[in-house]
């Protein structure tokens, strides 16, 4: 399932100084075993996991007392799952006076995997100290609920508080409480408000386990409506009880899962997750999450060791399956990616977003073709609803074959089918003009990409370069320019501002712009760039 993020959420979550902030540190020279530290460190920077847990463990044992040797063994223990040096490590910081954020979260996740609201209690105290004390009613909300106490009033108090984060981590907890204790129109009510408030698709989950728990069935899967392969496996039944590990860990996860694919820091993405699954080891959902937290940290091993843990039968399942794909290729593991997603799409029961996925991959490898037959493939599965994302990798896919007789409707149809999609109006539009194909109207489908998608580098780039190959230079410098300002790292638009650089006899600019491009180019589009560099354009020597 698809994380949602908050944007008010940025605010709090900009800066990891702020949020995890512990006493002033001892200087490294007052660390008797600093050979130790020092490898430990060394380890963490390679990713060599757990040469750097045992490093940091034994410095750990020869300065009990430092707190800034206590921080990165925390995390890092966090990080490897190492829950015994957490917990020592988490008992020096308790020293210091100032309990971290992610250490108040851990101790939370601990007590509620043991049931113990007393223990959370102290906890929530500690994490109301921090930033993340906006989850502290939320997490009082459970708590009240394990004591047997009334929560409504708990949760009440939070409506009062100036943080609307705070408000809405309560309101989606009050609503999952209500279907708890039987009050299920008034709990699916404040559900369907959370949902319209912007609450992520995972509380409809959550309240759907619950109905499932309670033997309503039929509200339940009134709930979890769509084909994603969660909600279709979740439909077949997955039961579970408001205990206090069920509400930490879906709160939990409800905030990492806002903080995946940001710019947050990943120790509090890390930490969150981490803390979800201490408090319920089958939340698969939370699982996903650290993995997901985990590979952006640069730990791809200990990304991919955490989604293997997960049950054949957990309902996340196909999820982890294609997590597990996207994780190899980013980590730069094509071979590995390539391969993993071929053989979802070609194992007995794969659907279509496997061969979609199959296909992606091997456009990405290159190998166009093959990639096409895989898109046509998930058209022919779905013919009656025709999505245009299909046509479009289908047509992009033909184009990059060499194959435009074919490419060429494949496009039209998705533009047909998404009128105002940008991304379908710039695709088609400017392979035409590079092709000569009809550039009038391909000009007038990419001014209304740019129109459509204004902030976009890409189409902005693409329209000032068929205005370019048209004569119209006044027109395409200052859009090919603003896309290279907004994405110096795209080589193609470096190029193509080179190109115009030249043709207005400002050469040394143009060399520069070339220069750029190649730094971020292929090896083979390197190389001919570095051909302009030393010749300039060849139409033009």
């Amino acid at each position: 399932m698809e994380a949602r993020t908050i944007p008010t959420c940025k605010h709090l979550f900009g800066g990891a100084a702020a949020l995890l902030v512990v006493l002033p540190l001892p200087a490294l020279a007052d660390t008797p075993n600093v050979a130790a530290y020092l490898k430990a460190r060394a380890a963490d920077a390679d990713g060599r996991s757990e040469v750097a847990v045992a490093g940091y463990a034994r410095a750990l044992s020869s300065a009990p007392g430092d707190a800034k040797l206590a921080v990165r063994a925390f995390r890092e223990a966090l990080a490897a799952g190492d829950m015994t040096l957490a917990s020592r490590a988490a008992a020096i910081l308790r020293t210091q006076g100032e309990v971290p954020a992610d250490v108040a979260l851990l101790a939370i996740g601990e007590a509620a995997q043991a049931n113990d609201p007393g223990a959370a209690e102290r906890g929530v105290a500690a994490l109301d100290r921090t930033p993340l004390g906006i989850l502290s009613p939320a997490v009082r909300g459970w708590i009240a609920s394990a004591k047997g106490v009334d929560p409504m009033p708990v949760l009440g108090r939070a409506a009062v508080r100036p943080d609307p984060l705070a408000q809405r981590f309560a309101n989606e907890t009050r609503a999952l409480l209500l279907i708890a204790r039987g009050d299920t129109a008034q709990g699916l009510a404040a559900v369907a408000a959370a949902r319209s408030a912007g609450a992520p698709a995972d509380l409809s989950v959550a309240a759907a386990q619950l109905l499932f728990g309670r033997g309503q069935e039929a509200e339940a899967r009134a709930l979890l409506d769509g084909d994603d392969p969660v909600v279709v496996a979740m439909r077949r039944g997955y039961p579970a009880k408001p205990t206090l590990a069920f509400g930490v860990s879906r709160l939990f996860g409800r905030v990492a899962a806002d903080l995946a694919g940001g710019d947050s820091p990943s120790a509090i993405a890390i930490a969150l997750s981490r803390s979800a699954l201490v408090a319920d080891p089958t939340d698969g959902r939370a699982r996903l999450l650290l993995a997901d937290a985990l590979a952006r940290d640069g730990g791809t091993d200990r990304a991919l060791a955490t989604l293997a843990k997960l049950d054949r039968d957990d309902p996340f399942a196909a999820a982890a399956q294609a997590n597990r794909v996207a994780i190899l290729a980013a980590a730069g593991r094509s071979d590995e990616a390539l391969a993993a997603a071929k053989a979802l799409a070609t194992r007995e029961g794969a659907v279509a977003a496997d061969w979609q996925r199959y296909g992606e991959q091997l456009t990405l490898a290159g190998q166009y073709a093959e990639a096409a037959r895989w898109y046509r493939r998930v058209l022919d599965a779905d013919a009656a609803r025709e999505p245009w994302t299909a046509w479009m990798q289908y047509g992009g896919a033909l184009d990059q074959a060499g194959r435009w007789a074919e490419a060429k409707p494949a496009l039209e149809r998705a533009v047909k089918l998404a009128p105002d999609e940008p991304l379908a109006l710039n695709y088609l539009g400017y392979a035409r003009a590079e092709r000569g194909d009809d550039v009038r109207n391909a000009t007038r489908l990419l001014e209304r990409a740019a129109a459509l998608a204004p902030d976009n580098a890409s189409i902005a780039d693409s329209l000032g370069w068929v205005y370019f190959l048209g004569g119209n230079i006044a027109k395409a410098l200052p859009l090919v320019e603003r896309a290279a300002a907004a994405e110096p790292d795209n080589a193609e638009i470096a190029e193509h501002l080179g190109d115009i650089y030249w043709s207005v006899g400002r050469r040394y600019e143009a060399r520069y712009a070339w220069r750029a491009a190649a730094v971020v180019a292929e090896p083979d589009e390197a190389t001919r760039l570095a051909g302009k560099v030393a010749s300039g354009l060849p139409t033009q020597r």
